[in-house]
């Protein structure tokens, strides 16, 4: 039987898995690899909190390939000549992948595949991880996309949800080639363990996919629209890490949505693959705008007057110690878990960028060294809109007042007792603006820094006066 290598990247899955699905239908023994090449990322080369959640998401995909008489054979190279080595040594007829939309990636893949093709091989990458590639939505003028909501028709005009594909119970196994290396080897998984905190709240692998896909469905998908935007309750799916690793399609999540539609929970619904469509509409933003991750998408904020980076002030917002409660809380979550809910990412990276008037890039570098779920597409396309400075982004002049945002969408203060518990002990109302009491706030945390990094209202004009100038200057 002839053989094919199956390169796995974020695909990290077998069910649902075109690249493996297309081996198999081709009449190929699939060899499965997996390349550590982390510099061929570029400048965005993987963070910390991303590593160490790859590291347990691809012993997890090892275990279940060994369930079903095959394995998962780890190489650390660059990955053409990596590859080239590994066709001559398995007598491989066939390469295949799922496809990676970051630049870089790009690339390196449109390279290979002119490269291999070249030598005579066959090779063949595959959509695994979108619900509509990057190219394939166009404006009626041929132009890409700039504003979601007419991506996001534009989408829903085009629908064809792919069927799921459940993997085989058994794999055809080969024993030609070189084993390859432990995964240890990559050194993936953090020598100190700070990680250790993570497992707590997170399975890594396909087999956590699908449960918190179950547990969403079960739980929070009820009452999804109205209770998304709260941090002090289970309102969302958590599962970003998971599709950013490629543990579980999008469209196998879309169905599982589809299955429960009712009467009563349709909006929740809707919303919920909505939620979907941003993901989508930033790898549209990243694949037509590469530059992006790096650049102002909107090149007018190029000159903006942002404030000089005090590293003291900086370290503060990193670590929780702003002085604002839903600010620091939400920095605790992600230093503990890995993790932020949406709605405190964006009243954190509000913070910085206009209140601290810190360049979107710094908040950027941050989350991709700490977030599980560090992907360019969302990480970059969340920095720009928080900031203003990106495509359909929230006007620079919206700043959020994280007292007022913390009292809307924690109102108990729950959340906030939660990551920051030195507060508990205060009265709810003053959990979201301690400085107010400067008495009860010395009794109760008295490690609590007493005032704000910046006062809040001085911030927010200074930021706007920025702004001004910014306007005024472009006339």
């Amino acid at each position: 039987m002839p053989t094919a290598l199956v390169w796995f990247r974020n695909d990290l899955r077998l069910d649902d898995n075109p690249a493996l699905r297309a081996a198999l239908e081709s009449g190929y023994t699939p060899i499965p690899v997996y390349l550590h090449a982390p510099d061929e990322a570029g400048a965005w080369r993987p963070g910390q909190a991303s590593n160490a959640w790859r590291d347990k998401s691809l012993a997890a995909l090892d275990t279940d390939l060994r369930k079903r008489g095959s394995r998962l054979r780890v190489f650390v190279g660059p990955s053409l000549p990596t590859l080239q080595t590994l066709i001559a040594a398995t007598g491989a007829e066939a390469l295949f992948w799922n496809r990676r939309y970051e630049p870089a990636h790009e690339q390196r893949d449109t390279l290979i595949k002119r490269e291999l093709r070249g030598q005579g091989l066959r090779v063949e990458s595959f959509n695994g991880s979108l619900l509509f590639e990057p190219w394939s939505l166009k404006t009626k003028v041929g132009t890409p996309f700039k504003i979601f909501t007419p991506f996001w028709r534009a989408a829903l005009a085009d629908w064809r949800l792919a069927a799921p594909w459940d993997a085989p119970p058994s794999l055809p196994a080969s024993a030609e080639g070189p084993d390859g290396v432990a995964l240890e080897a990559l050194k993936l998984a953090p020598a100190r363990h700070w990680d250790a905190g993570f497992w707590r709240h997170w399975q890594p692998g396909a087999t956590g996919a699908r449960m918190a896909l179950e547990v969403f469905v079960d739980g929070a998908l009820r009452g999804y629209q109205q209770q998304r935007d709260r941090p002090d309750r289970v309102g969302t799916s958590r599962l970003s890490p998971h599709l950013h690793f490629g543990e579980i399609a999008p469209w196998r999540i879309v169905h599982a949505l589809q299955a429960e539609r009712g009467e009563a929970n349709g909006n929740d619904i809707d919303t919920a693959i909505k939620e979907l469509g941003w993901r989508e509409f930033a790898h549209h933003l990243l694949h037509h705008f590469p530059h992006t991750p790096d650049l102002n998408f909107n090149p007018r904020f190029n000159d903006f007057d942002w404030a000089r980076v005090s590293p003291r002030s900086l370290a503060a917002w990193q670590h929780g110690r702003t002085g604002v409660p839903i600010v620091d809380a939400g920095m605790r979550e992600l230093w503990a878990t890995g993790w932020m809910h949406n709605r405190v990412r964006m009243i954190v990276g509000s913070y910085l960028t206009k209140h601290l008037r810190y360049h979107w890039q710094h908040g950027a570098h941050w989350f991709w060294d700490t977030l599980v779920d560090a992907d360019l597409a969302s990480n970059t396309m969340g920095w720009q809109w928080v900031a203003g400075t990106g495509a359909d982004a929230a006007p620079y002049f919206r700043v959020f007042n994280p007292v007022t945002q913390s009292e809307k969408f924690d109102p108990d203060g729950r959340y906030i007792a939660r990551w920051v518990p030195e507060l508990a002990g205060l009265p709810v109302p003053l959990r979201f603006s301690p400085w107010r009491d400067p008495e009860a706030l010395r009794r109760v945390a008295p490690d609590y820094p007493p005032q704000p990094l910046v006062d809040l209202a001085a911030g927010r004009e200074a930021a706007l006066a920025a702004y001004r100038r910014q306007r005024a200057e472009a006339r």
